[in-house]
């Protein structure tokens, strides 16, 4: 048995462990303050570098909005802007599912309504563009569609919206005021998808935003319809109630309701809210 003296007398341990321990928490340190340099947090205005911004956008905004980003990131050196683009109730459920979003830009209210109560934004939301709906038909327009009615041709391969899409939602509102029963072959969760069909040769038509017509260049042609412009969808922008850096957002959402924002979207067909 152990004396007692021996028991209240630990051993030492040697210089040269101590040293070693020492050594080894130092390197673990340096190796976590190099990660966390090389990390930065994300949506961090202050720290040039190291900032993210993340940006969740109607699939109709996303070559206007790739201009946006473009100018925003020259604007705010050291940022970078992520931008995911999808149907906008897509985009929502993506946010209540826990996706990380900085700033949220949606092709109706209706939609950026769903987000509010979802509780979502941390704002209440601004308009910044509208758009109409269109014909899209393939150039030249062999099938010589001119109208809505032309579109209720059992003969026609015709695609929209489903609408739970903005741009499902709005070609109700038209098909109903001009009295149209369409029948569609295929109904998508974008308008991205919708036009995609139109120039593959998959659809004779679709109902889509006139300026997605205006970025196909030239793979798609317009047919205009009377009374679109009564129903115009309004597109509203917000910063989320999960963005990383509240005041980047905010400066993201100033910069498309701005001067350069308000001309990139003139310039790619949207009208003013």
């Amino acid at each position: 048995m152990r004396s007692r003296a021996l028991d209240a007398s630990p051993a030492r341990p040697s210089r040269r462990r101590g040293l070693r321990r020492l050594l080894g928490a130092a390197g673990v340190i340096a190796l976590a303050l190099g990660a966390a340099a090389c990390a930065g947090p994300r949506g961090t205005a202050g720290d040039a570098g190291h900032s993210t911004l993340t940006v969740f956008a109607a699939a109709s905004l996303t070559d206007v909005f790739e201009q946006v980003n473009a100018d925003f990131e020259a604007d705010h050196p050291g940022v970078r802007v992520v931008m995911t683009n999808a149907g906008s109730s897509d985009l929502v459920t993506q946010i209540d599912q826990g996706a990380p979003a900085d700033v949220l830009a949606t092709a109706d209210e209706r939609t950026m309504a769903r987000a509010q109560e979802l509780g979502l934004t941390a704002e209440d939301p601004r308009p910044f563009a509208t758009n109409t709906l269109t014909i899209a038909v393939a150039p030249g327009n062999p099938r010589g569609i001119t109208s809505l009615a032309d579109l209720t041709d059992p003969d026609l391969a015709v695609v929209r919206c489903a609408a739970p899409v903005p741009c499902g939602a709005v070609a109700d509102e038209v098909l109903a005021d001009a009295g149209i029963p369409l029948v569609a072959v295929s109904e998508e969760n974008s308008v991205t998808d919708v036009l995609g069909k139109v120039t593959s040769g998959q659809a004779d038509a679709g109902l889509v935003y006139a300026t997605d017509v205006a970025r196909s260049g030239g793979a798609a042609e317009a047919v205009t319809i009377p009374g679109a412009a009564a129903h115009a969808t309004v597109y509203p922008i917000a910063v989320t109630d999960r963005a990383e850096d509240p005041e980047l957002a905010a400066a993201y959402r100033e910069a498309v309701l701005g001067p350069e924002g308000r001309a990139a979207l003139g310039d790619a067909g949207f009208g003013p809210p």
